[in-house]
């Protein structure tokens, strides 16, 4: 008992730690609806919300730089940082929907957020998947998707598919109803294709529904299917406006060159593992490696490094469970 409050206890830091991390980089990156920027763009004049409230925000924003340099010089302490009514906030987050559905409306999706939605959800659903495999379970197993990283690549793509999707939906002004179908779909298709394919190329599996009541596959089951609906409609509505909007468009070459390494870099993250997974399978079935590149990987990633970095695959007639 006191092991798993201990555990708990980690995790709650962890997860705080990343929305730390995750601030930090969105401020250096110089993106996000921070206030100051509703307020240096205009989004909050006298015309948008009653004069008074907007002069006070106007106050605020001003009193937590003054407050940021007093910090910075021992003058001030963090119970001291000045803090917004509630009204002020809900008038705040009226003037950031409005933002974020204007620029919406206006944007055009690129690669650049295609990417970065790609990574964020690649890592997001890794920790998360963690954390349930360690409450619901109380397995501690890596669950890694990738060889390099701590990344699971089948909630990068079903983001940028969902992404893709409900960016469709949202420009025809879809029904609610339509877009939990869509999400029930696309979820479906992609559990299907990465199963079959996984099982098919790499001899590797990560999941099986068959004994599961609704099973439509041994890779689709209808109980994940509402929950993949759930989370397109959770998606389009409150999570890939926010994102989009946070990740913004590219202003500055830092940002551009930043995105575009981790573009290069998680393309030849992918490449290895399916190398891996490759020359694993090639090993079982007794073919040698016909290049250098295929022996640098056998002496690299044996089938030892395989079994412990994804330690949730079936791999071949490893009897491990999934």
């Amino acid at each position: 008992m006191l092991t798993a409050l201990l555990t708990l206890l980690l995790v709650n830091l962890a997860l705080r730690g990343i929305v730390w991390c995750v601030r930090a980089f969105l401020r250096w990156m110089d993106e996000g609806p921070q206030l100051r920027r509703l307020v240096d763009e205009g989004l909050i004049p006298q015309e948008r919300v009653e004069s008074a409230e907007a002069a006070d925000i106007r106050k605020f924003v001003d009193a937590c730089d003054e407050w940021r340099r007093e910090m910075r010089l021992g003058r001030r302490t963090r119970a001291d940082r000045p803090r917004l009514t509630r009204e002020q906030r809900r008038v705040v987050r009226e003037v950031e929907r409005q933002a974020r559905s204007a620029y919406l409306d206006d944007m055009t999706l690129s690669w650049f957020h295609i990417v970065s939605l790609f990574v964020v959800a690649s890592f997001l659903g890794l920790v998360i998947e963690q954390v349930y495999s360690f409450v619901v379970r109380g397995a501690t197993e890596s669950r890694v998707g990738l060889v390099w990283g701590p990344f699971s690549p089948l909630y990068g793509f079903g983001a940028v598919f969902l992404t893709l999707i409900c960016w469709q939906l949202r420009q025809r002004n879809a029904s609610n109803a339509t877009i939990f179908v869509a999400g029930m779909v696309v979820g479906g298709v992609l559990e299907q294709v990465t199963g079959w394919g996984m099982e098919t190329f790499l001899g590797a599996s990560s999941w099986d529904y068959t004994s599961y009541p609704g099973a439509l596959s041994k890779w689709v089951c209808v109980p994940y299917l509402f929950f993949w609906g759930a989370l397109g409609l959770v998606w389009a509505k409150l999570l890939m406006p926010s994102m989009l909007y946070r990740i913004g468009m590219p202003s500055t070459v830092r940002q551009v060159t930043f995105v575009a390494l981790l573009a290069l870099y998680l393309g030849t993250d992918i490449f290895m593992t399916v190398s891996c997974f490759g020359r694993m399978a090639a090993r079982d079935a007794g073919i040698p490696a016909q290049t250098p590149f295929q022996e640098w990987v056998d002496e690299h990633y044996s089938d030892s490094f395989i079994a412990g970095r994804f330690q949730n695959l079936v791999i071949g007639t490893d009897d491990r469970a999934a």
